[in-house]
């Protein structure tokens, strides 16, 4: 797969270093190879230059003039409805939760250990019930055991291809001797 995130006008990332760290970004100007030019009028980040590798590019962008004004930027960025976007996105998710994993305390900590541990149990009964009707039948080592019912077939034919699929039966050489035996 090809890349598609490059450092352009218009693209939105996200800060990874600094006092702006986790806020969104939208790159306004490409100064040279190692710094931009970024704006974050909806984020609170004033307007500055900062270091390509400091920066988590996201897959959107936005459409504006090159070096557009602040204002224009602010107008694109709420007519794109970035926040509302980003909030969708996976990434987002696990920023928050990382967030709220780091927030805990220890009784959160504890709490959080009981349930894994109730949910863990929960999964290896039905797990072991499984394992122990697949063994029952012989499946679990590919062959099923004479007299029980075998697994159904995971494809199903449907009539269509019955019907295209048909072939039509050889034709016999009645002249052709017999191959000998050595």
């Amino acid at each position: 797969m090809p890349f598609t995130r490059f450092v352009e006008t218009g693209r939105v990332a996200k800060c990874a270093v600094g006092k702006y760290k986790g806020r969104l970004v939208c790159i306004v100007n490409v100064i040279d190879q190692n710094r931009v030019l970024i704006d974050g009028p909806t984020s609170g980040v004033p307007r500055q230059q900062y270091a390509v590798n400091h920066l988590h590019l996201t897959k959107f962008r936005v459409r504006f003039p090159h070096t557009a004004r602040t204002r224009i930027v602010r107008d694109a960025l709420e007519k794109f409805d970035l926040k509302k976007k980003f909030e969708e996105t996976r990434w987002n998710e696990r920023s928050v939760a990382k967030g709220r994993r780091f927030n805990m305390n220890d009784f959160d900590r504890f709490k959080l250990r009981l349930a894994r541990r109730e949910r863990n149990r929960i999964v290896s009964a039905q797990y072991k019930k499984m394992k122990k009707v697949v063994v029952s039948n012989g499946m679990l080592f590919g062959k099923p055991r004479k007299g029980t019912k075998p697994l159904p077939s995971k494809r199903v034919k449907k009539p269509e291809d019955a019907k295209k699929k048909k072939k039509k039966p050889r034709p016999v050489k009645k002249d052709a001797a017999p191959a000998k035996k050595k």
